[in-house]
């Protein structure tokens, strides 16, 4: 027989009842303290530069620390900084349709999920929303061996990074099977010309998004299997990372140290060369260094002539990983960097900030950033705005 338990059938039932109450709990799998999130964690020192900027652009930057299970929203009016979050397990790549405004978030605890967003426009009593947040609408989820990284809008289609499957899968948020790949780099076929999706093998972690596929580039740590697989300490990385052809599926540049983020802008590829804390292009099939800045390199997005680059601190089980920062006091933020000459026009630095992966704009106008202001308890307006939302 059971021994005795410490509650009663009734104080069991109240507990149970009053329990996932805060709709964050709900949404994010956890209250902010129990997933690490504090004030803290909000802490920042931010250039003036940088929020005149924003003021200036009119635009919503939207910025993944996946380690501390944190979406950020940064805005600002009148060069006044507004920050803004909720939480979410690891999340990682951000992929934004601004033809709908819909926002999709890649989460990478197991099992997997793909989070979409969506601008709230009224609440239930028919009362117009002014403030526009962004509230989860729909997530679908996938088992763990996906190790879903990146994310981008392939043409007009959303595509993700497998990581876990070595290849690029194509999501279909209307369809309820799990999505197969649909495209891998030529180095993971096997004698059947299938590919090797037992394992990570090569680090296929960022989509460089064209029209189609076959004018999309795809980053990776190398392009070798091995018995040595991204994660072991023994992994060789330093100048092993890649650039892949959509159209080919072969390498079309060599050179990086752990790419992240490649991104097309006015007609060239840029990319993250995080292990050497630098942002660059590729020319003549070589990675040419723009800017170096102090942390791991990731998270990339343009927007008219300024380019915002992350940084993060560089994990210590993955320091190995990062050996042009040995010596560098590693920060986590984002700069402003302009795109024709180079200089840093801005930054932002969370003081107790971890890792960054993606950043991602949307018009401010159309998107304020997130519900939540404060680490607390939600209030009961905020769990108002969760019960009466309308998109």
């Amino acid at each position: 027989m059971n021994s005795k338990s410490k509650y009663t059938k009734e104080e069991l039932w109240e507990k149970q009842s009053n329990a996932i109450r805060d709709p964050a709990q709900v949404f994010g799998s956890s209250n902010f303290a129990d997933c690490g999130i504090v004030s803290d964690s909000l802490k920042h020192k931010v250039d003036d530069s940088f929020v005149q900027l924003l003021s200036e652009m009119k635009i919503t930057l939207l910025i993944s620390r996946e380690y501390e299970h944190l979406l950020i929203g940064l805005n600002a009016e009148n060069n006044k900084l507004n920050q803004t979050f909720t939480n979410l397990p690891h999340p990682s790549g951000i992929a934004v349709n601004r033809k709908t405004n819909t926002v999709y978030v890649a989460s990478t605890r197991n099992p997997n999920k793909i989070v979409e967003f969506k601008a709230v426009k009224s609440q239930i009593d028919g009362t117009a929303n002014s403030s526009k947040v962004l509230m989860p609408v729909r997530a679908k989820y996938f088992p763990g061996t996906y190790y879903f990284h990146d994310l981008a809008f392939i043409g007009e289609e959303l595509h993700g990074t497998s990581v876990g499957q070595n290849g690029i899968v194509k999501i279909d948020f209307n369809s309820l099977e799990h999505d197969k790949l649909i495209w891998f780099p030529r180095c993971v076929e096997d004698e059947n010309q299938k590919p090797n999706t037992k394992a990570n093998y090569i680090q296929l972690n960022s989509i460089a998004a064209g029209s189609s596929i076959e004018k999309s580039f795809f980053s990776a740590s190398s392009d070798k299997i091995s018995k040595r697989r991204p994660g072991h300490k023994n992994y060789p990385i330093d100048k092993k990372g890649v650039i892949f052809s959509g159209k080919t599926r072969d390498v079309i540049a060599r050179g990086l140290t752990r790419p992240h983020s490649a991104r097309f802008y006015k007609g060239k590829i840029w990319v993250n060369n995080s292990g050497y804390g630098e942002v660059g292009f590729i020319e003549n099939e070589k990675f040419v260094s723009a800017v170096k800045l102090p942390g791991w390199t990731r998270g990339l997005c343009f927007y008219k002539n300024i380019m915002f680059v992350g940084v993060s601190r560089v994990l210590d089980r993955f320091k190995q990983y990062a050996p042009g920062l040995k010596n560098v006091k590693q920060k986590c933020g984002i700069y402003a960097i302009n795109t024709e000459n180079f200089e840093i026009v801005g930054s932002i630095n969370w003081l107790y900030g971890n890792q960054i992966f993606g950043i991602e704009l949307i018009d401010s106008s159309n998107c304020s950033g997130f519900l939540h202001k404060k680490v607390q308890p939600s209030t009961e307006n905020e769990k108002n705005f969760y019960y009466k939302y309308f998109i």
